[in-house]
Formats: C-alpha cells, sequence, structure tokens
C-alpha cells in the first residue's frame, strides 16, 4: 500500500535568490514524500519565504500568518495536521520574536540551514516549535540534494544555478551581510555539474544568480581562485547552454574576465542588471558604496566597448538620509545620461540592525513620493522607447511555455522583454526570429520569422534609447 502524498505550498517573496532557495526547498523536501500545491488551504505544508530587503517585509509576514492561523484551524477541525514554516530573510533576522508572537508558526528556518527542514519538520509534528538560523561553519552549498530531472523538467527551459551566496560590502542601508552571512562561492566543479544536468534535462538557459554574483571567487579546476568571467567561458562550452545571465552585479566587482565574455560569447545575454543607488556621490559616500557616479560610467563605458548594444537595469533609493533636491538631480542626470532598458526604484525606508537605520531621516515622506514619481517616470519613459524601438522589427526569441491565450507561446528576448506568438507548441525551448507587429504593455506581439527577415542586433534595438538620452 502506497502511502499519498504530502502537500508543499511556498509562497515566495523578493529576489531571484528567494526563487531559487524555494527549489531547493522542494528538491529537499522531496524525499520527504512532499509535491508542491498552488493551494495554500489544501496543503500540509506551507512555508513563507522571506525577504528583508523592502519597507514592511515583517507586516507582510504577520499578515500572512493571520491568514495561515485560521487556515490551520480549520484543517485541524477535519483531522488535518498544518504545519507553517517561516524561512529566509526575516526569519533569520527576526526568529526569535517569530516564535513568541506566532504560535501558529511551527518551524523558523534561515537561508544557511534549508538542509536541515526535514530533521526540524520532524520535531515539528512531534508537537516541539523549531528554530535554527544559526551560519554553518561548514560551506553552505554542500548539503543539498541534486534536483531530479522530473523536477527539472518541470521548472521548463530556464533555471537558476546558485554560484555565490552573501556579501561583504556593507551598504549601510542593506541587510544582505547580516541575514544571508559573508561571501561564499562555489566551487566551479559543482557549478559545472550542476548545468551539464540542467542541460541534460532540456533547460536551455541558466541565470548564475548571487547576492554579490560578480564577486564570485570559487575555487577553479587549477586549484585557483576564479572570477565570474572565468566561469562563464568554461559553462558556454556546455552543450545545450544556448543563454546564460547572471545577477545581481556590484560596479566595484566588474573585472576584466567579465567584459572579455560579453565581447566574446553569444551564449551570454548583452543585457546587465547593475545597481547604482543614486547618482550622488556625496550620497553613495553615505551608503559606503564605494564607488562614484563617475566610477560608476566608465564601468558602464567599459562594458559598451565591449559590446555597443548591451542593455542595462539598475536599482535606485530616492530619500536616503540627507538628500537634497541636488543630490537627486543628479541622480536624474545620470539615469538621462546612461539610458536604461528599465530599473527599480524605491523609496528609502530603515531596516533595523543596519547603520542606516540610525542616520536622522531628512527626508520627507511627500519629498520622497514627488522624487520617486518623477524618477520612475523618467526610467518608464526609457524602458518604453526601448521597447518600442523592437516593433517592426525581427528579434530572436526563446520560447519558454504556452501563454494564456489559446494557440499563443510566449518566449523572451536577449533583454528578458516578453513576447507572443501564435505557434504550436513544438517550438517550445527553441530560439526562433520573430517579427514584431506590436507591443502591448511589456510584452511583444509577433509573428514567426521567415528566413527573408535578418535577426535584429541588440545595437539595433538599444540605439533609440541610447541616441535619445544622449549616452
Amino acid at each position: 500500500m502506497t502511502t499519498a502524498p504530502r502537500k508543499l505550498h511556498i509562497k515566495s517573496f523578493g529576489c531571484q535568490m528567494n526563487v531559487y532557495d524555494a527549489q531547493r526547498m522542494v528538491d529537499t523536501l522531496a524525499p520527504e514524500g512532499f509535491v508542491e500545491t498552488a493551494n495554500a488551504d489544501d496543503a500540509d505544508l506551507v512555508i513563507l519565504n522571506t525577504c528583508h530587503i523592502r519597507e514592511k517585509a515583517s507586516e507582510k509576514v504577520y499578515s500572512e500568518l493571520g491568514k495561515l492561523r485560521l487556515a490551520k484551524a480549520e484543517a485541524a477541525q477535519h483531522g488535518k495536521q498544518m504545519n507553517v514554516v517561516v524561512a529566509g530573510c526575516v526569519a533569520q533576522a527576526e526568529g526569535d520574536e517569530i516564535i513568541r508572537r506566532a504560535p501558529v508558526v511551527d518551524v523558523v528556518v534561515g537561508p544557511q540551514s534549508y538542509h536541515n527542514l526535514p530533521q526540524l519538520l520532524a520535531k515539528a509534528r512531534d508537537g516541539e516549535r523549531a528554530l535554527d538560523t544559526d551560519f554553518p561553519v561548514e560551506d553552505k552549498f554542500g548539503f543539498l540534494p541534486a534536483p531530479k530531472p522530473a523536477a527539472i523538467r518541470a521548472r521548463g527551459i530556464s533555471a537558476f544555478v546558485t554560484v555565490q551566496e552573501g556579501c561583504d560590502k556593507f551598504c549601510t542601508f542593506c541587510v544582505v551581510p547580516y541575514t544571508r552571512g559573508a561571501e561564499v562561492s562555489r566551487p566551479v566543479a559543482k557549478i559545472i555539474e550542476d548545468t551539464e544536468r540542467l542541460a541534460d534535462n532540456g533547460v536551455r538557459e541558466i541565470t548564475l544568480i548571487g547576492q554579490n554574483v560578480n564577486g564570485y571567487h570559487g575555487e577553479g579546476p587549477d586549484g585557483r581562485p576564479w572570477a565570474l568571467g572565468q566561469l562563464i567561458f568554461r559553462l558556454a562550452e556546455i552543450p545545450g547552454i544556448a543563454r546564460i545571465r547572471y545577477s545581481t552585479s556590484h560596479p566595484r566587482d566588474v573585472e576584466d574576465t567579465l567584459i572579455a565574455a560579453h565581447r566574446d560569447l553569444p551564449q551570454l545575454m548583452p543585457f546587465v542588471h547593475l545597481p547604482v543607488q543614486s547618482g550622488s556621490d556625496r550620497i553613495l559616500a553615505a551608503m559606503n558604496r564605494k564607488h562614484t557616479a563617475a566610477d560608476y560610467r566608465r564601468v558602464i563605458e567599459r562594458f559598451r566597448s565591449a559590446r555597443q548594444d548591451i542593455a542595462f537595469t539598475s536599482d535606485f533609493i530616492v530619500g536616503f538620509p540627507g538628500e537634497t533636491e541636488q543630490d537627486f538631480a543628479d541622480t536624474l542626470a545620470l539615469v538621462t545620461q546612461i539610458g536604461y532598458a528599465g530599473a527599480y526604484s524605491f523609496k528609502y525606508s530603515p531596516r533595523p540592525g543596519t547603520p542606516a537605520a540610525e542616520l536622522q531621516e531628512t527626508v520627507s515622506q511627500a519629498d520622497m513620493d514627488e522624487r520617486l514619481t518623477r524618477l520612475q517616470t523618467l526610467i518608464d519613459s526609457q524602458q518604453a522607447a526601448f521597447n518600442k524601438a523592437a516593433v517592426g522589427k525581427t528579434v530572436d526569441v526563446l520560447f519558454e511555455r504556452a501563454a494564456r491565450n489559446p494557440g499563443q507561446i510566449v518566449g523572451r528576448t536577449a533583454f528578458l522583454q516578453p513576447a507572443h506568438v501564435m505557434a504550436s507548441e513544438d517550438i517550445i525551448g527553441k530560439i526562433l526570429p520573430v517579427q514584431v507587429e506590436s507591443l502591448e504593455r511589456y510584452s511583444l506581439i509577433g509573428t514567426l520569422a521567415t528566413a527573408t527577415h535578418p535577426p535584429l542586433s541588440s545595437s539595433e534595438l538599444s540605439q533609440p534609447v541610447l541616441t535619445a538620452t544622449g549616452a
């Protein structure tokens, strides 16, 4: 007699690393008989995979826990045990408080301890609440099982591969060094092994991820530390991997082999997320970013000198303590000069335990709101121009899955733009040229192109934005 599988629901907040961590937890719990479900109310185990970067992160967690308290009580009335886990960075930062405030929670586990989930859940099933937020002495990447082929195929043709975790930069506004720990890089051999397994199971595109991914310094086959660029050159040799991406980078850690990889490797996409946070040198110094606006511009030029068609996205914080109108004007000037394909902008909010939380907030909420609107309007105009440049042109698209509209297949361009065509599902996993006919919000709408339409080069695609912004 076979035992019915137990249902697992994971809700992730925040960054790509959390999406990857959710996959790690699924793989860790699969041998315990858990299968994923999209319905929390129907789950035997619910995991909130939390992020501590943005404002009101803790409030979101407790709001979700309030809903789960009712679901757990209803499950108990029907003789069913539901376990609730809080994982991720909020768990790491506030584990004891979560245990104290939220009796509904059975397990609190930090990002470095997901390999312990089966043991922690065993305690919970015995009625013992469990907390594990210690930073391990051992290699934090060494404990987790490799995903099974079926799990890889279920995730589609694109996959995350973690190469680095933690951060040593200690920006004054950021909690990552306190919740994720010091920088640790995986050995090159382990990353190659993971990537080959993914390729063997149909993955065509990988995104290398880490809190400071271009600070990668994992041990290479020669026993020496390899830089990210060296790693990418090696991964590009793996049959079946057609596209490589990476995120998130720090401007100070852009080394020469990474620039060379963008110059020489067609598999490496010409699309870089390079957060700057502010265009003001005074604010950058207060943030402990360890670079100036001019330094950042020089990094951009290094990329563009290697590959002129490259496009950029970034992160910005408005209203950091002490930010004046002139400081904000410097940020607008930098955005205007560089010309982004998109960016994320946020109002500053203090994170407990960070140095910036001790600073006096001198920017009013009204001023923050007004500045954020001005900045996002500029960014949106650049993104709209970037996308509009594709209309009437032909772009290469890696097709990923069936879209919501019947008969429509969706994929992504080299610049991560969603592109929709009417076609059969046998194009999934292929890179094909698409004649772009129109835009629908941020998506490109088109038809499969014939051989008479050469694919649009990324320099043609990005040119209108660069010209318009005077870069």
